[in-house]
């Protein structure tokens, strides 16, 4: 996933992103389409973020839908590293969280669903 790490050693950024992944059912991720997930180490623009989705939600898509780049996934590592604060648990935590949060997007759930989502 980073193509910055180096052989034989591993990322706990990255690790914590896999775990998240491995963690969906198996239904969940196959019906993920055309989507990457990267490690970006900050939001563009200064922006306050911790992950950004970019695509069009599998809902809005089309028979038109084709030929068209991967939707993209980042996931921030400065800010969710400052969140956490050199707390590990925290870290995988905040990761997890964010990661569940922008895959929401690609299925269609905005904002203001998951935190209707989040009340319960």
């Amino acid at each position: 996933m980073n193509a910055h790490s180096e052989p034989g050693r591993t990322d706990p950024f990255e690790d914590a992103i896999d775990n998240t992944l491995s963690s969906l059912p198996a239904n969940l991720r196959a019906a993920m389409s055309n989507v990457e997930i990267v490690i970006e180490d900050e939001p563009p623009g200064g922006q306050r973020l911790l992950g950004l989705y970019r695509g069009i939600p599998l809902p809005r898509r089309n028979s038109a839908y084709g030929g068209v780049l991967p939707d993209k996934i980042s996931i921030f590592r400065g800010p969710i590293t400052r969140l956490a604060a050199g707390d590990e648990n925290r870290l995988r935590a905040e990761i997890r969280h964010v990661v569940l949060h922008e895959i929401a997007h690609h299925f269609g759930i905005s904002d203001e669903r998951l935190i209707e989502l989040d009340r319960y």
